[in-house]
């Protein structure tokens, strides 16, 4: 598989951005490997916390969350998705597949850092994918936090604004990444946040995992990734851990996204959900403490 990486001169200097580059290898199921960037922060042997990212965006977005929950004495690990930020990123959009992200994030978080007592927080694809690996591993979580996000089976029509977004990404002959991330996010971003969001993409070639990842949503009953899914919420079904929503009140996207985890997953059966009101698809930009705050406190519940 042939893949970019983006120079690692294109991360220097980035507004809010102190920590230090680690990486693993992974295979990339043609034979070869890819890189993976992950943030390690916090104490070594303090219990995990898992925040992934989704598209188009890369670790960089919880620059904001990360302080606050090492000084809570939680190890904070923040990886960059195939494709985006620090990550390798394979040059053809066909290398893409729901399928691979899962098992590419698989052998870099379970297989190489071999975390165990997870507390997993996703947003976005970040959770599609995240939540794919607590339903193949369910022994190595502890307890799950979800934004802005889902697990679809193609069973439903998504929003109009989803589809719109999925049109775009693949007929607009550009694609400005940290632009769009201004556009989807009340809370003003400066001209260095939007720089850094663009960072990872010195240019489009290096944007196909960006570009292709709306087109891996299922949305129909057919799609590749269905069935995964679906055997993925039949552990949910039985998952009795803590399950906490905190979706946000201005996601045209995923509006309503939490009403499946409230009806179907037994850790979901209580009252600690949260709206996040006065943010957009990116909360974690919009309310990040109030975020830092939802994943202490399932934490703090759990352990009582």
């Amino acid at each position: 598989m042939e893949s970019l990486r983006t120079p690692d001169d294109r991360f220097s200097g980035l507004a809010d951005w102190p920590y230090e580059p680690n990486y693993v290898e992974v295979p990339d199921g043609e034979g070869g490997s890819l890189r993976v960037h992950y943030v390690d922060e916090g104490p070594a042997d303090g219990e995990p916390v898992l925040l992934m990212h989704g598209e188009p965006t890369w670790g960089y977005l919880y620059r904001k969350m990360i302080p606050g929950i090492a000084a809570a004495g939680h190890r904070v690990i923040v990886p960059d998705l195939v494709g985006f930020g620090r990550s390798d990123k394979p040059a053809a959009q066909s290398d893409y597949t729901y399928e691979r992200h899962v098992s590419w994030m698989h052998s870099a978080l379970l297989d190489a850092l071999d975390l165990n007592g997870i507390t997993f927080f996703g947003q976005d694809w970040g959770g599609l994918i995240g939540l794919r690996l607590v339903a193949g591993a369910p022994e190595r979580f502890a307890r799950v936090v979800i934004g802005n996000t889902g697990l679809p089976t193609g069973e439903y029509t998504p929003a109009q604004a989803f589809l719109d977004w999925q049109k775009f990404s693949q007929e607009t002959p550009d694609f400005p990444v940290g632009k769009m991330v201004r556009s989807w996010t009340p809370t003003p971003l400066s001209d260095a946040d939007v720089a850094a969001y663009d960072a990872p993409f010195p240019d489009d070639t290096f944007k196909q995992g960006a570009r292709i990842f709306p087109t891996l949503v299922p949305v129909r009953p057919d799609d590749p990734a269905t069935e995964a899914n679906k055997a993925a919420w039949q552990v949910f079904a039985e998952w009795e851990k803590p399950l906490v929503t905190c979706f946000s009140d201005g996601d045209p996207v995923t509006a309503g996204g939490f009403k499946p985890f409230h009806k179907l997953v037994p850790g979901a059966q209580h009252d600690h959900h949260v709206t996040v009101e006065g943010a957009g698809h990116f909360l974690q930009e919009d309310k990040p403490d109030q975020l830092v705050q939802i994943i202490l406190d399932t934490v703090a519940r759990d352990r009582a």
